[in-house]
Protein backbone atom coordinates (compact mmCIF):
# COMPACT_ATOMS: atom_id res chain seq x y z
CA UNK A 1 0.00 0.00 0.00
CA UNK A 2 1.30 3.56 -0.76
CA UNK A 3 1.91 6.14 1.75
CA UNK A 4 -0.85 8.68 0.64
CA UNK A 5 -3.66 5.74 0.84
CA UNK A 6 -2.12 4.09 4.21
CA UNK A 7 -1.91 7.68 5.64
CA UNK A 8 -5.43 8.71 4.37
CA UNK A 9 -6.98 5.35 5.92
CA UNK A 10 -4.86 5.94 8.97
CA UNK A 11 -5.76 9.49 9.45
CA UNK A 12 -9.94 8.34 9.11
CA UNK A 13 -9.45 6.33 12.25
CA UNK A 14 -7.28 8.79 14.13
CA UNK A 15 -10.07 11.11 13.57
CA UNK A 16 -12.94 9.00 14.61
CA UNK A 17 -10.81 7.16 17.62
CA UNK A 18 -12.74 8.50 21.18
CA UNK A 19 -11.95 7.71 24.31
CA UNK A 20 -14.68 6.40 27.02
CA UNK A 21 -15.71 9.31 29.62
CA UNK A 22 -14.76 6.81 32.58
CA UNK A 23 -11.27 6.60 31.82
CA UNK A 24 -9.89 9.71 32.88
CA UNK A 25 -10.69 8.94 36.39
CA UNK A 26 -9.06 5.63 35.79
CA UNK A 27 -5.84 6.78 34.52
CA UNK A 28 -6.00 9.79 38.04
CA UNK A 29 -6.26 6.76 40.15
CA UNK A 30 -3.52 5.00 38.55
CA UNK A 31 -0.64 8.10 38.31
CA UNK A 32 -1.95 8.87 42.18
CA UNK A 33 -1.53 5.25 43.31
CA UNK A 34 1.63 4.64 41.58
CA UNK A 35 3.34 7.70 43.30
CA UNK A 36 2.40 5.96 46.39
CA UNK A 37 2.29 8.79 49.17
CA UNK A 38 0.35 9.94 51.85
CA UNK A 39 -0.40 13.40 49.68
CA UNK A 40 -1.35 11.04 46.43
CA UNK A 41 -3.56 9.31 48.65
CA UNK A 42 -5.05 13.00 49.79
CA UNK A 43 -5.26 13.71 46.20
CA UNK A 44 -7.58 11.05 45.48
CA UNK A 45 -9.85 11.10 48.21
CA UNK A 46 -10.27 15.02 47.68
CA UNK A 47 -11.24 14.01 43.97
CA UNK A 48 -13.25 11.06 44.64
CA UNK A 49 -15.70 12.51 47.15
CA UNK A 50 -16.34 15.83 44.70
CA UNK A 51 -13.62 18.59 47.18
CA UNK A 52 -13.18 19.71 44.38
CA UNK A 53 -12.82 23.04 45.84
CA UNK A 54 -10.02 22.18 48.87
CA UNK A 55 -8.34 20.27 46.10
CA UNK A 56 -7.88 23.18 43.84
CA UNK A 57 -6.81 25.39 47.09
CA UNK A 58 -3.94 22.39 48.15
CA UNK A 59 -1.09 24.00 49.14
CA UNK A 60 2.53 22.31 49.31
CA UNK A 61 5.16 23.06 51.77
CA UNK A 62 8.99 21.70 51.00
CA UNK A 63 9.60 22.08 54.65
CA UNK A 64 7.35 19.04 55.39
CA UNK A 65 9.48 16.58 53.67
CA UNK A 66 12.02 14.62 54.78
CA UNK A 67 14.34 13.45 51.42
CA UNK A 68 14.15 14.19 47.55
CA UNK A 69 11.98 10.91 46.69
CA UNK A 70 9.43 11.81 49.15
CA UNK A 71 9.14 15.25 48.24
CA UNK A 72 8.85 15.01 44.64
CA UNK A 73 6.17 12.15 45.29
CA UNK A 74 4.02 14.48 47.18
CA UNK A 75 5.16 17.72 44.75
CA UNK A 76 3.50 15.17 41.67
CA UNK A 77 0.77 14.75 43.53
CA UNK A 78 -0.09 17.58 44.21
CA UNK A 79 0.06 19.59 41.41
CA UNK A 80 -1.30 16.89 38.48
CA UNK A 81 -4.97 18.11 39.00
CA UNK A 82 -4.04 21.65 39.89
CA UNK A 83 -4.74 22.81 36.20
CA UNK A 84 -7.71 20.35 35.55
CA UNK A 85 -10.26 22.33 33.84
CA UNK A 86 -12.99 19.11 34.52
CA UNK A 87 -13.07 19.90 38.17
CA UNK A 88 -16.01 21.76 39.64
CA UNK A 89 -14.44 23.96 42.33
CA UNK A 90 -18.18 24.96 43.35
CA UNK A 91 -17.53 28.59 42.27
CA UNK A 92 -17.61 30.69 39.27
CA UNK A 93 -13.59 31.17 38.40
CA UNK A 94 -14.44 34.67 35.82
CA UNK A 95 -15.59 36.09 39.08
CA UNK A 96 -12.92 34.89 41.35
CA UNK A 97 -10.54 36.33 38.37
CA UNK A 98 -12.26 39.98 38.44
CA UNK A 99 -12.22 39.98 41.65
CA UNK A 100 -8.63 39.61 42.00
CA UNK A 101 -8.47 42.20 39.22
CA UNK A 102 -10.40 44.55 40.88
CA UNK A 103 -8.03 44.15 44.13
CA UNK A 104 -5.15 44.95 42.60
CA UNK A 105 -6.63 47.63 41.09
CA UNK A 106 -7.32 49.46 43.93
CA UNK A 107 -3.66 48.55 45.29
CA UNK A 108 -1.97 50.38 42.43
CA UNK A 109 -4.95 53.44 43.09
CA UNK A 110 -3.16 53.22 46.79
CA UNK A 111 0.67 53.55 45.24
CA UNK A 112 -0.70 56.29 43.05
CA UNK A 113 -2.15 58.07 45.70
CA UNK A 114 1.57 57.61 47.76
CA UNK A 115 3.82 58.19 44.95
CA UNK A 116 2.11 61.54 43.86
CA UNK A 117 3.26 63.33 47.37
CA UNK A 118 6.83 60.69 47.59
CA UNK A 119 7.59 63.13 50.67
CA UNK A 120 4.51 62.45 52.60
CA UNK A 121 4.65 58.95 52.36
CA UNK A 122 5.35 56.93 55.51
CA UNK A 123 7.68 54.60 53.61
CA UNK A 124 9.83 56.74 51.70
CA UNK A 125 12.54 56.98 54.59
CA UNK A 126 16.08 55.23 54.90
CA UNK A 127 17.28 53.57 52.71
CA UNK A 128 14.08 53.73 50.29
CA UNK A 129 15.11 57.05 49.46
CA UNK A 130 18.88 55.91 48.29
CA UNK A 131 17.35 52.68 46.34
CA UNK A 132 14.55 55.03 44.72
CA UNK A 133 16.80 57.43 43.44
CA UNK A 134 19.23 54.89 42.15
CA UNK A 135 16.59 52.61 40.51
CA UNK A 136 15.84 55.86 38.56
CA UNK A 137 19.58 56.70 37.86
CA UNK A 138 20.09 52.83 36.64
CA UNK A 139 16.42 52.48 34.64
CA UNK A 140 17.67 55.96 32.86
CA UNK A 141 21.34 54.33 32.00
CA UNK A 142 19.89 51.19 31.16
CA UNK A 143 17.50 53.07 28.33
CA UNK A 144 19.38 55.54 27.41
CA UNK A 145 17.49 57.54 23.98
CA UNK A 146 15.49 56.34 21.42
CA UNK A 147 15.17 57.73 17.56
CA UNK A 148 11.73 57.60 16.19
CA UNK A 149 13.07 55.56 13.39
CA UNK A 150 13.60 52.79 16.01
CA UNK A 151 9.77 52.48 16.72
CA UNK A 152 9.13 52.37 13.49
CA UNK A 153 11.57 50.01 12.68
CA UNK A 154 10.70 47.45 15.28
CA UNK A 155 7.10 47.37 15.27
CA UNK A 156 5.28 43.95 14.44
CA UNK A 157 1.81 42.16 15.52
CA UNK A 158 0.93 39.85 18.66
CA UNK A 159 -0.18 36.89 17.70
CA UNK A 160 -3.50 37.33 19.83
CA UNK A 161 -6.71 39.44 19.00
CA UNK A 162 -7.17 42.78 18.70
CA UNK A 163 -10.74 45.08 19.77
CA UNK A 164 -11.79 44.64 16.34
CA UNK A 165 -10.37 41.61 15.14
CA UNK A 166 -11.16 37.63 16.89
CA UNK A 167 -8.77 35.76 17.98
CA UNK A 168 -9.60 33.21 15.13
CA UNK A 169 -8.58 35.82 12.72
CA UNK A 170 -6.01 36.70 14.02
CA UNK A 171 -2.87 36.42 11.86
CA UNK A 172 -0.55 38.89 10.51
CA UNK A 173 -2.59 39.33 7.00
CA UNK A 174 -5.60 39.78 8.29
CA UNK A 175 -4.57 42.60 10.44
CA UNK A 176 -2.66 44.28 7.59
CA UNK A 177 -5.84 43.73 6.02
CA UNK A 178 -8.51 44.78 8.22
CA UNK A 179 -7.14 46.68 10.95
CA UNK A 180 -7.49 50.45 11.78
CA UNK A 181 -8.20 50.77 15.69
CA UNK A 182 -6.10 52.88 17.46
CA UNK A 183 -6.39 54.96 20.42
CA UNK A 184 -6.62 58.88 20.28
CA UNK A 185 -3.88 59.77 22.70
CA UNK A 186 -1.48 57.13 20.08
CA UNK A 187 -3.14 59.28 17.31
CA UNK A 188 -2.13 62.53 18.67
CA UNK A 189 1.55 60.92 19.00
CA UNK A 190 1.95 59.41 15.43
CA UNK A 191 -0.47 62.05 13.22
CA UNK A 192 -1.12 60.80 9.77
CA UNK A 193 1.92 62.66 8.49
CA UNK A 194 4.39 60.68 10.47
CA UNK A 195 2.85 56.79 9.97
CA UNK A 196 2.40 58.36 6.17
CA UNK A 197 5.89 58.78 5.65
CA UNK A 198 7.09 55.33 7.55
CA UNK A 199 4.40 53.12 5.51
CA UNK A 200 3.72 54.68 2.43
CA UNK A 201 1.70 51.89 0.69
CA UNK A 202 0.02 50.68 4.36
CA UNK A 203 -1.06 54.32 4.70
CA UNK A 204 -3.00 54.25 1.66
CA UNK A 205 -4.94 50.90 2.66
CA UNK A 206 -5.40 52.11 5.79
CA UNK A 207 -7.51 54.88 4.26
CA UNK A 208 -9.48 52.66 1.96
CA UNK A 209 -10.61 50.97 5.58
CA UNK A 210 -11.10 53.95 7.08
CA UNK A 211 -8.53 54.72 9.68
CA UNK A 212 -8.44 56.18 12.07
CA UNK A 213 -11.17 54.15 14.15
CA UNK A 214 -11.15 55.74 16.84
CA UNK A 215 -11.38 53.12 20.22
CA UNK A 216 -11.61 54.35 23.73
CA UNK A 217 -9.34 51.60 25.16
CA UNK A 218 -8.77 48.04 25.88
CA UNK A 219 -11.48 45.37 26.91
CA UNK A 220 -11.18 43.06 29.71
CA UNK A 221 -12.00 39.54 29.53
CA UNK A 222 -10.79 36.18 31.31
CA UNK A 223 -9.03 32.80 30.01
CA UNK A 224 -8.57 29.93 31.59
CA UNK A 225 -5.50 29.26 34.14
CA UNK A 226 -5.94 27.16 36.14
CA UNK A 227 -8.68 24.33 38.50
CA UNK A 228 -8.76 28.05 41.03
CA UNK A 229 -9.31 30.57 39.46
CA UNK A 230 -9.22 32.08 35.59
CA UNK A 231 -6.87 34.70 34.40
CA UNK A 232 -7.82 38.46 33.36
CA UNK A 233 -6.17 39.96 30.29
CA UNK A 234 -6.97 43.35 28.17
CA UNK A 235 -7.24 42.98 24.47
CA UNK A 236 -5.55 45.97 23.14
CA UNK A 237 -6.62 48.06 20.20
CA UNK A 238 -4.80 47.03 17.22
CA UNK A 239 -2.40 49.83 16.33
CA UNK A 240 -1.81 51.10 19.53
CA UNK A 241 -0.49 46.71 19.93
CA UNK A 242 1.79 47.35 16.78
CA UNK A 243 3.56 50.02 18.49
CA UNK A 244 3.34 48.42 22.02
CA UNK A 245 5.72 45.33 20.39
CA UNK A 246 8.19 47.69 19.03
CA UNK A 247 8.37 49.51 22.70
CA UNK A 248 8.76 45.90 24.45
CA UNK A 249 11.25 44.82 21.58
CA UNK A 250 13.12 48.44 22.38
CA UNK A 251 13.31 47.50 26.33
CA UNK A 252 14.33 43.79 25.30
CA UNK A 253 17.03 44.81 23.33
CA UNK A 254 18.62 47.47 26.16
CA UNK A 255 18.15 44.89 28.62
CA UNK A 256 20.13 42.38 26.45
CA UNK A 257 22.81 44.85 26.64
CA UNK A 258 23.41 44.61 30.38
CA UNK A 259 23.26 40.55 30.51
CA UNK A 260 19.31 39.61 30.70
CA UNK A 261 18.16 37.87 28.01
CA UNK A 262 14.58 37.60 27.56
CA UNK A 263 14.16 35.52 24.91
CA UNK A 264 15.72 32.91 26.86
CA UNK A 265 14.59 31.22 30.38
CA UNK A 266 17.27 28.91 30.63
CA UNK A 267 19.54 31.17 32.58
CA UNK A 268 16.52 31.59 35.23
CA UNK A 269 16.58 27.48 35.33
CA UNK A 270 19.93 27.14 35.24
CA UNK A 271 20.80 29.63 38.61
CA UNK A 272 17.88 27.88 40.23
CA UNK A 273 19.27 24.20 39.82
CA UNK A 274 22.47 25.69 41.51
CA UNK A 275 20.61 27.07 43.71
CA UNK A 276 18.80 24.19 45.03
CA UNK A 277 22.46 22.65 45.97
CA UNK A 278 23.50 25.58 47.61
CA UNK A 279 20.96 27.66 48.53
CA UNK A 280 23.08 30.81 47.42
CA UNK A 281 19.71 32.25 45.54
CA UNK A 282 16.35 32.92 46.61
CA UNK A 283 13.61 32.66 43.60
CA UNK A 284 10.76 35.21 43.73
CA UNK A 285 7.51 35.36 42.42
CA UNK A 286 4.73 37.83 42.81
CA UNK A 287 1.39 38.02 42.90
CA UNK A 288 -0.40 39.72 39.21
CA UNK A 289 2.67 41.51 39.04
CA UNK A 290 1.92 43.08 35.75
CA UNK A 291 -2.15 44.39 37.46
CA UNK A 292 0.74 46.16 39.96
CA UNK A 293 2.26 48.13 38.08
CA UNK A 294 1.14 51.84 38.69
CA UNK A 295 0.68 54.82 36.61
CA UNK A 296 2.57 57.08 39.08
CA UNK A 297 5.36 54.59 39.72
CA UNK A 298 5.69 54.37 35.89
CA UNK A 299 5.68 58.06 35.97
CA UNK A 300 8.51 58.41 38.31
CA UNK A 301 10.85 56.33 37.28
CA UNK A 302 11.00 56.32 33.84
CA UNK A 303 13.03 59.16 31.73
CA UNK A 304 10.41 61.61 30.80
CA UNK A 305 10.55 60.71 27.10
CA UNK A 306 9.93 57.27 28.00
CA UNK A 307 7.45 57.55 29.68
CA UNK A 308 5.91 59.38 27.42
CA UNK A 309 5.94 56.98 24.67
CA UNK A 310 4.52 54.69 26.88
CA UNK A 311 1.98 56.29 28.40
CA UNK A 312 0.68 57.62 24.70
CA UNK A 313 1.01 54.01 23.22
CA UNK A 314 -1.26 52.32 26.88
CA UNK A 315 -4.84 52.30 27.01
CA UNK A 316 -5.80 54.50 29.48
CA UNK A 317 -9.39 53.59 29.52
CA UNK A 318 -10.78 50.34 29.91
CA UNK A 319 -14.14 48.70 29.04
CA UNK A 320 -15.27 45.79 31.98
CA UNK A 321 -18.63 44.43 30.76
CA UNK A 322 -20.67 47.69 30.60
CA UNK A 323 -18.11 50.01 32.70
CA UNK A 324 -16.01 52.01 31.32
CA UNK A 325 -12.91 52.19 33.73
CA UNK A 326 -9.74 54.88 33.90
CA UNK A 327 -6.88 52.46 34.65
CA UNK A 328 -4.86 53.47 38.11
CA UNK A 329 -2.40 50.45 36.37
CA UNK A 330 -0.44 51.21 33.92
CA UNK A 331 -0.52 48.15 31.92
CA UNK A 332 -1.72 44.73 31.98
CA UNK A 333 -1.68 41.47 30.17
CA UNK A 334 -2.14 41.42 26.95
CA UNK A 335 -0.44 45.09 26.26
CA UNK A 336 2.40 44.20 24.09
CA UNK A 337 5.15 46.03 26.46
CA UNK A 338 4.12 44.66 29.83
CA UNK A 339 6.19 42.24 30.24
CA UNK A 340 9.60 43.79 29.12
CA UNK A 341 8.45 46.78 31.66
CA UNK A 342 8.06 44.70 34.46
CA UNK A 343 11.17 42.83 33.75
CA UNK A 344 13.09 46.16 33.46
CA UNK A 345 11.56 47.27 37.06
CA UNK A 346 12.30 44.56 38.70
CA UNK A 347 15.70 44.16 37.33
CA UNK A 348 16.66 47.65 38.53
CA UNK A 349 15.21 47.32 42.04
CA UNK A 350 17.25 43.90 42.19
CA UNK A 351 20.81 45.25 41.20
CA UNK A 352 20.42 48.37 43.49
CA UNK A 353 19.35 46.27 46.24
CA UNK A 354 22.46 43.95 45.70
CA UNK A 355 24.90 47.15 45.36
CA UNK A 356 23.09 48.63 48.83
CA UNK A 357 23.68 45.24 50.55
CA UNK A 358 27.78 45.66 49.56
CA UNK A 359 27.34 42.03 48.27
CA UNK A 360 30.08 42.63 45.91
CA UNK A 361 32.53 40.26 48.15
CA UNK A 362 30.52 37.48 46.96
CA UNK A 363 31.51 35.52 44.04
CA UNK A 364 30.12 36.54 40.70
CA UNK A 365 27.60 33.39 40.72
CA UNK A 366 26.44 34.37 44.47
CA UNK A 367 26.48 37.98 43.65
CA UNK A 368 23.82 37.40 40.25
CA UNK A 369 20.71 38.43 39.56
CA UNK A 370 18.18 37.56 36.98
CA UNK A 371 15.17 38.06 36.05
CA UNK A 372 12.50 37.13 33.63
CA UNK A 373 9.40 39.12 34.20
CA UNK A 374 8.60 38.62 37.57
CA UNK A 375 10.71 35.83 37.85
CA UNK A 376 13.65 37.06 39.86
CA UNK A 377 16.50 35.39 41.46
CA UNK A 378 19.07 37.53 44.28
CA UNK A 379 21.07 36.26 46.63
CA UNK A 380 19.56 35.22 50.04
CA UNK A 381 21.14 38.01 51.99
CA UNK A 382 19.47 40.97 49.59
CA UNK A 383 15.97 39.42 50.61
CA UNK A 384 14.54 41.16 52.89
CA UNK A 385 15.78 44.69 51.17
CA UNK A 386 14.64 43.48 47.89
CA UNK A 387 10.98 42.40 49.47
CA UNK A 388 10.73 45.53 51.21
CA UNK A 389 11.72 48.08 47.86
CA UNK A 390 9.19 46.12 45.86
CA UNK A 391 6.42 46.33 48.64
CA UNK A 392 7.34 50.35 48.08
CA UNK A 393 6.30 49.74 44.70
CA UNK A 394 3.47 48.25 44.72
CA UNK A 395 4.02 44.87 44.07
CA UNK A 396 2.85 41.81 46.84
CA UNK A 397 5.20 38.80 47.03
CA UNK A 398 3.70 35.47 46.06
CA UNK A 399 4.91 33.63 49.03
CA UNK A 400 3.46 30.33 48.19
CA UNK A 401 5.89 30.28 44.96
CA UNK A 402 8.78 32.29 46.46
CA UNK A 403 11.69 29.88 48.02
CA UNK A 404 14.27 30.38 50.04
CA UNK A 405 14.00 28.40 53.67
CA UNK A 406 14.62 24.94 51.62
CA UNK A 407 16.69 23.77 48.98
CA UNK A 408 13.57 24.03 46.77
CA UNK A 409 13.70 26.66 43.88
CA UNK A 410 11.49 27.26 41.31
CA UNK A 411 11.48 29.35 38.05
CA UNK A 412 10.78 29.89 34.85
CA UNK A 413 8.94 26.31 34.42
CA UNK A 414 12.19 24.55 36.11
CA UNK A 415 11.43 22.80 39.56
CA UNK A 416 14.48 21.78 41.48
CA UNK A 417 15.18 20.44 44.94
CA UNK A 418 18.67 19.88 46.32
CA UNK A 419 19.66 19.55 42.57
CA UNK A 420 16.98 17.03 41.38
CA UNK A 421 14.62 17.90 38.62
CA UNK A 422 11.40 17.60 40.31
CA UNK A 423 9.28 18.92 37.62
CA UNK A 424 5.67 17.63 38.21
CA UNK A 425 3.02 17.11 34.81
CA UNK A 426 0.07 18.61 34.86
CA UNK A 427 -3.61 17.44 33.59
CA UNK A 428 -5.28 19.72 31.69
CA UNK A 429 -8.43 18.51 30.03
CA UNK A 430 -9.74 14.95 30.07
CA UNK A 431 -8.80 12.47 27.88
CA UNK A 432 -11.04 12.60 24.35
CA UNK A 433 -8.91 11.50 21.26
CA UNK A 434 -5.70 9.77 20.43
CA UNK A 435 -3.71 13.21 20.41
CA UNK A 436 -4.57 13.77 24.20
CA UNK A 437 -3.54 10.32 25.18
CA UNK A 438 0.26 10.60 23.29
CA UNK A 439 0.39 13.92 25.36
CA UNK A 440 -0.28 12.80 28.60
CA UNK A 441 1.93 8.91 27.83
CA UNK A 442 4.83 10.78 26.89
CA UNK A 443 4.57 13.42 29.85
CA UNK A 444 4.42 10.66 32.19
CA UNK A 445 7.33 8.85 30.59
CA UNK A 446 9.44 11.84 30.54
CA UNK A 447 8.37 12.50 34.32
CA UNK A 448 9.50 8.91 34.51
CA UNK A 449 12.67 9.49 32.71
CA UNK A 450 13.22 12.54 35.24
CA UNK A 451 12.79 10.80 38.25
CA UNK A 452 15.49 8.35 37.23
CA UNK A 453 18.07 11.27 36.58
CA UNK A 454 17.82 10.84 32.88
CA UNK A 455 19.75 7.59 32.67
CA UNK A 456 16.38 5.72 32.48
CA UNK A 457 12.72 5.45 33.56
CA UNK A 458 11.34 4.62 36.76
CA UNK A 459 9.41 1.15 37.03
CA UNK A 460 6.59 2.74 39.22
CA UNK A 461 4.86 4.73 36.74
CA UNK A 462 4.97 2.27 33.92
CA UNK A 463 1.68 0.75 35.06
CA UNK A 464 0.31 4.14 34.05
CA UNK A 465 2.12 4.40 30.80
CA UNK A 466 0.88 1.03 29.90
CA UNK A 467 -2.65 1.75 30.61
CA UNK A 468 -2.23 4.63 28.32
CA UNK A 469 -0.92 2.87 25.42
CA UNK A 470 -2.95 -0.32 25.41
CA UNK A 471 -5.89 3.04 25.28
CA UNK A 472 -5.23 3.14 21.74
CA UNK A 473 -5.75 0.54 18.70
CA UNK A 474 -2.76 -1.23 17.63
CA UNK A 475 -2.28 0.47 14.16
CA UNK A 476 -2.49 3.52 15.51
CA UNK A 477 0.38 3.07 17.97
CA UNK A 478 3.17 5.49 16.69
CA UNK A 479 6.44 4.97 18.18
CA UNK A 480 8.60 7.81 18.28
CA UNK A 481 12.07 9.46 19.65
CA UNK A 482 11.92 11.93 21.69
CA UNK A 483 13.14 14.60 19.08
CA UNK A 484 9.30 14.77 17.39
CA UNK A 485 7.66 16.08 20.22
CA UNK A 486 4.17 14.20 21.10
CA UNK A 487 3.27 13.02 17.28
CA UNK A 488 3.04 9.27 18.79
CA UNK A 489 4.46 7.45 22.07
CA UNK A 490 7.95 8.41 22.81
CA UNK A 491 9.71 5.47 23.64
CA UNK A 492 13.47 3.77 23.61
CA UNK A 493 15.21 2.26 20.77
CA UNK A 494 14.17 -1.17 21.67
CA UNK A 495 10.23 -0.70 21.82
CA UNK A 496 10.07 1.10 19.03
CA UNK A 497 12.31 -1.01 16.39
CA UNK A 498 12.02 1.73 14.04
CA UNK A 499 12.72 1.37 10.34
CA UNK A 500 15.55 2.02 8.63
CA UNK A 501 15.95 4.22 5.51
CA UNK A 502 17.01 2.36 2.43
CA UNK A 503 19.09 4.08 -0.48
CA UNK A 504 22.22 4.28 1.39
CA UNK A 505 20.48 6.44 3.54
CA UNK A 506 22.45 6.34 7.21
CA UNK A 507 18.85 6.83 9.80
CA UNK A 508 15.62 5.43 10.74
CA UNK A 509 12.15 6.51 9.09
CA UNK A 510 8.64 6.58 11.11
CA UNK A 511 5.60 7.84 11.05
CA UNK A 512 4.15 10.54 12.91
CA UNK A 513 1.46 12.52 14.03
CA UNK A 514 1.65 16.64 13.66
CA UNK A 515 -1.11 19.21 14.28
CA UNK A 516 -1.00 21.58 11.32
CA UNK A 517 -2.81 25.33 10.91
CA UNK A 518 -6.18 25.28 8.94
CA UNK A 519 -5.70 27.71 6.17
CA UNK A 520 -7.81 30.13 3.29
CA UNK A 521 -6.59 31.07 0.33
CA UNK A 522 -6.46 35.36 -0.01
CA UNK A 523 -5.61 37.62 -2.43
CA UNK A 524 -5.77 40.98 -0.26
CA UNK A 525 -3.18 43.55 0.14
CA UNK A 526 -2.90 42.52 3.81
CA UNK A 527 -1.18 38.70 2.74
CA UNK A 528 1.84 41.43 0.19
CA UNK A 529 1.98 43.42 3.32
CA UNK A 530 2.73 40.59 5.69
CA UNK A 531 5.18 39.10 3.33
CA UNK A 532 7.24 42.20 3.09
CA UNK A 533 7.18 42.77 6.61
CA UNK A 534 8.21 39.25 7.74
CA UNK A 535 9.83 37.76 4.57
CA UNK A 536 10.99 34.77 5.99
CA UNK A 537 7.15 33.33 6.71
CA UNK A 538 6.88 29.81 5.71
CA UNK A 539 3.41 30.09 4.75
CA UNK A 540 2.02 29.19 1.84
CA UNK A 541 2.06 32.12 -0.86
CA UNK A 542 -1.19 33.66 -0.37
CA UNK A 543 -2.71 31.63 2.22
CA UNK A 544 -3.66 32.93 5.44
CA UNK A 545 -3.65 30.45 8.78
CA UNK A 546 -6.96 30.47 10.51
CA UNK A 547 -5.65 30.74 14.67
CA UNK A 548 -6.99 28.01 16.42
CA UNK A 549 -8.07 25.92 13.98
CA UNK A 550 -5.60 22.80 13.27
CA UNK A 551 -6.01 19.48 11.12
CA UNK A 552 -3.83 16.21 11.71
CA UNK A 553 -1.63 15.25 9.63
CA UNK A 554 0.09 11.77 9.09
CA UNK A 555 3.94 12.67 8.04
CA UNK A 556 6.98 10.13 7.62
CA UNK A 557 9.48 11.74 9.97
CA UNK A 558 13.50 10.94 9.11
CA UNK A 559 15.58 10.62 12.20
CA UNK A 560 19.36 10.64 11.68
CA UNK A 561 19.99 9.48 15.34
CA UNK A 562 17.04 7.80 17.99
CA UNK A 563 17.02 9.79 21.18
CA UNK A 564 16.77 7.05 23.90
CA UNK A 565 14.79 7.44 26.93
CA UNK A 566 16.33 4.46 28.15
CA UNK A 567 14.63 1.07 29.98
CA UNK A 568 12.01 0.88 32.64
CA UNK A 569 14.14 0.01 36.01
Amino acid sequence: MSFAKRSSKLLKEFRSYRVASEVTSEIIEDFLYALDCPRALTVWLLFRNGEHNQLSELEFDPLNYRDVVELGDAYAATKFLSKFRGLNPGFDLDQVALEKFSKFELLCKQTNCRFRDLGADPLFKGSTVWLHNEVKRKIASILGDFSVEEVFSMADWGPGATTLIKSVDASSANKFQHEAGITRDLYALFPDSLIAGAYPGWYAHLLEIGFPKFQVGNKVVTVPKDSSANRVIAIEPGINLWFQKAIGSMLQRRLLRVGIDLSRQEVNQNLAFEASKDASLATIDFSSASDSISREVIKEVLPPRWFSLLDSARSRLGQQGNSLIEWEKFSSMGNGFTFQLESLLFYAIARCVVEFCHESSLSARENRVSVYGDDVLIPIGCLDLFSQASSFYGFVLNRKKSHFSSLFRESCGAHFASGCDVKPIYLKDSLSDVSSVFRLANAVRRLAHRRMSKYACDTRLRSVYGHLVNLVPRRLRLWIPETLGDGGFVSNFDEAVPTRCRHWIEGYSVFNLAMVSKTYQSEGVGVLFSRLWVPSQQEERNTVPLRGRTRLRLTRSFVPRWYDLGPWV
